[in-house]
């Protein structure tokens, strides 16, 4: 699928939902806000007529009075009116009254005359001095037919006379349900087909710079001379920019010369495993001692194969800037593996190790390069202390999200003016019990490891003497 469309599904299809939610919402809102509006209009109906209905009912004459009268008399009068492009002829109100016993004593209807209505909530809550209202169904099998009423207390004075109820049926504001919803609905359709418009030319924007971009990596593949397309100033042009950067630095790049200097540096630390356990071998050791070291022997061995293996993979790794199949990854058992494998060095040297981790320390990665990285940073520690020293190796969490893993030695330190280049390739200081230097490309793989987990790398000098280098990598946080 080509990425303008999945661009263009993507941003619709975010457009769509939202649009849904936001219509669905609205649907939803017009029903009961047109039905609360009627409620609020019935309660004034209700308030206002049970102050004209209190004279008639306290002298007695409530049914043959004149507010009787002008009930009875409503219906007869035509009405004409539009309302929203609703055409409205009749008036909808009907009015009953009762006692303070919930009987009912007038009826614009004249229908439930002499009923009890005193279980009804418009009424019972009503006499209890609350605001009484209900809905209730005029036919039971009829769902459509729910009819609103509200209801207001009639007073002489401060005496209770009764109770007046305004009734209106939900049928009478329907027509105005369905046009609000038939508007939205139709206000909604719009926007989205005015959104698959926008969609459909930001995509044609993007993509088309998208294209460019593409038909330039192209030519460099081919090894064509290209000029990087320009693209003004967004980040499609920083892009074009940076791929323009990368391709010159790749062409001044010696790929052979550089994963051979690698491959070799690497293996150096198994080779002395190999070689240590060997010479202590060979002047005579207990059989626990010799079982020991011929482990060792064999662990590193297996280690120099793997070496070789991932090695070969870690070109197409560092191009694509990512990890395949992470995996989790616990540095503390990790770093305690690594420390077994260099007993041999630390023994030769005559170092001690003091570790401190925390419990959760797991992150997510590749368990072999993030051993490669452990153990460029624990060899230089090893190389660079004096003998009978000590290491000091810590796993402490930094943030909620991060874990460092420090290494720190007792030695000289850097010094100032190299401490800014010690990630250089091939930069490299001498050792102090050799004077030799190495391939230069032990920090710079952490370096490349610690950028590919997401992390960081940084090494400092110590205020008590001795260099420090810190991993940060972000961690597994557990449930």
């Amino acid at each position: 699928m080509k990425i303008s469309l999945r661009i263009l599904l993507g941003y619709f299809l975010i457009v769509g939902l939202a649009a849904w939610f936001v219509l669905n919402i609205f649907m939803d809102e017009v029903k009961p806000g047109v039905r609360q509006a009627m409620e609020d209009t019935l309660i004034d109906t209700a308030h206002v007529l049970a102050r004209l209905a209190a004279p008639d009912l306290q002298a007695g004459q409530l049914n043959s009075g004149a507010f009787a009268k002008a009930l009875r008399d409503m219906d007869q009068e035509p009405i004409r009116a539009r309302v929203w492009s609703v055409q409205k002829t009749s008036i909808s109100y009907r009015v009953h009254v009762t006692d303070t016993r919930g009987i009912v004593v007038f009826d614009s209807k004249g229908l439930d005359v002499g009923r009890d209505f005193s279980k009804w909530n418009d009424v019972l809550l009503t006499l209890k001095g609350r605001y009484g209202a209900r809905s209730t169904l005029a036919n039971p099998a009829d769902e459509k037919s729910s009819v609103m009423h509200v209801a207001a207390p009639i007073y002489a004075g401060t005496r209770l006379l009764g109770v007046l109820t305004v009734a209106k049926p939900n049928l009478a504001v329907a027509p105005f349900i369905e046009k609000g919803q038939r508007k939205i609905l139709n206000g909604g359709l719009w926007l989205l087909g005015l959104s698959l418009l926008i969609g459909l030319a930001v995509v044609l924007w993007i993509t088309g710079s998208l294209r460019q971009l593409v038909r330039y990596a192209e030519q460099v593949s081919r090894g064509e001379k290209a000029e990087p397309p320009a693209l003004g100033t967004s980040e499609l042009a920083t892009l074009s920019r940076a791929l323009a950067g990368m391709r010159e630095k790749l062409e001044g790049k010696q790929y052979v010369e550089r994963y051979v200097h690698t491959l070799t540096h690497e293996m150096k630390s198994p080779l002395t495993a190999i070689q240590a356990s060997a010479e202590l071998l060979e002047e005579g050791v207990t059989l626990a001692q010799h079982r020991t070291f011929a482990k060792t022997i064999a662990d590193q061995a297996d280690r120099l194969r793997q070496l070789v293996d991932r090695m070969l993979g870690l070109a197409s790794v560092e191009s694509r800037q990512r990890l395949e199949q992470p995996v989790e990854v616990d540095l503390a058992a990790l770093l305690a593996e690594l420390l077994h494998s260099r007993e041999p060095q630390l023994a030769a040297r005559q170092l001690t190790v003091e570790v401190s981790a925390v419990d959760e320390a797991t992150v997510l990665g590749d368990k072999f390069l993030l051993d490669q990285a452990l153990g460029n940073l624990v060899d230089n520690a090893i190389a660079f202390s004096p003998a009978g020293g000590q290491l000091d190796v810590a796993i402490q969490q930094r943030e909620p999200r991060t874990v460092a893993l420090t290494v720190a030695d007792q030695g000289a330190g850097v010094p100032d003016y190299a401490l800014e280049r010690v990630f250089e390739r091939f930069y490299s200081l001498p050792r102090p019990a050799t004077g030799q230097k190495s391939t230069g490309l032990g920090l710079p793989f952490v370096r490349e490891v610690a950028v590919l987990h997401g992390g960081e790398v940084s090494l400092a000098n110590r205020p008590q003497g001795g260099a420090v280098a810190t991993l940060v990598l972000p961690r597994v946080l557990k449930r």
